[in-house]
């Protein structure tokens, strides 16, 4: 690997504030209690060791910015956000004066979709994407639940994984007709914001540097390519780095 390459990790997440605003949700327990943090703290050393110079995450650029100097000065206050407990943790063990929000508003119209699967007699489209994703989830509560974190975030990062779950999205391709297509609609708009959150990772990072990326797992199919598919940037697996 020439020594210019940005070497970028991305590492999926579940929400642990529990904010419940995906089509699909997991429910994580107080990750404030002494056993979670104990994990995340062993998750924060691990990741370390990969000597990160950059640190982003799945926030605005201004939010993050503020809320990590007032974390790094103890005046942020109790927060659950994966934002806060991995990204932050991960940052200032790694001594980084600077966390980088690289998230990015986008339309998510599932409603048209919806609307014209039962109009049109598609609703097995839907029941079954649905159907993967809802085993999916349940699968990853049952870790969540029974395990650590550490294990919960080794499944949702496991390659195989992650482009199973992208399928969902293809999925709503069926969704339509003629000139009508809300599926396609959906996924331009899902694929614009990814594209959008992969440029502003593409224009923070220098050559050289050691990128670590917290986000949602449902961003990482797409984070991931984008990462492989752009020279000079060569994508390492978290689960070469977690514990």
């Amino acid at each position: 690997m020439p020594p210019t390459d940005v070497e970028v990790m991305i590492v999926g997440t579940y929400h642990m504030a529990n904010p419940g605003r995906d089509l699909h949700n997991t429910r994580s327990d107080d990750v404030l209690a002494p056993k979670r943090q104990e994990e995340l703290a062993g998750i924060a050393a691990s990741l370390a060791r990969f000597a990160p110079t950059v640190v982003a995450v799945e926030w605005p650029a201004d939010t993050t910015r503020e809320r990590y100097r007032a974390y790094r000065d103890g005046a942020l206050g109790e927060s659950r956000n994966e934002v806060v407990q991995l990204g932050f943790r991960l940052a200032k063990a790694a001594g980084l004066d600077e966390v980088h929000g690289i998230d990015v508003d986008g339309d998510f119209p599932y409603g048209p979709v919806q609307a014209f699967a039962e109009a049109h007699g598609q609703d097995a489209v839907l029941a079954d994407a649905h159907a993967e994703i809802s085993a999916s989830v349940a699968a990853l509560q049952a870790r969540i639940n029974g395990g650590s974190i550490a294990q919960a975030l080794r499944w949702l990062n496991e390659p195989r994984r992650i482009a199973d779950d992208n399928a969902f999205y293809r999925q709503l391709l069926r969704v339509g007709a003629g000139d009508e297509q809300p599926g396609v609609d959906l996924l331009a708009a899902w694929y614009r914001r990814n594209f959008a959150i992969c440029a502003n990772l593409l224009q923070l990072a220098k050559p050289g540097d050691r990128a670590v990326v917290f986000y949602g797992s449902g961003h990482a199919f797409l984070l991931r390519q984008c990462v492989e598919e752009t020279p000079g940037l060569r994508l390492v697996e978290a689960n070469d780095h977690l514990p």
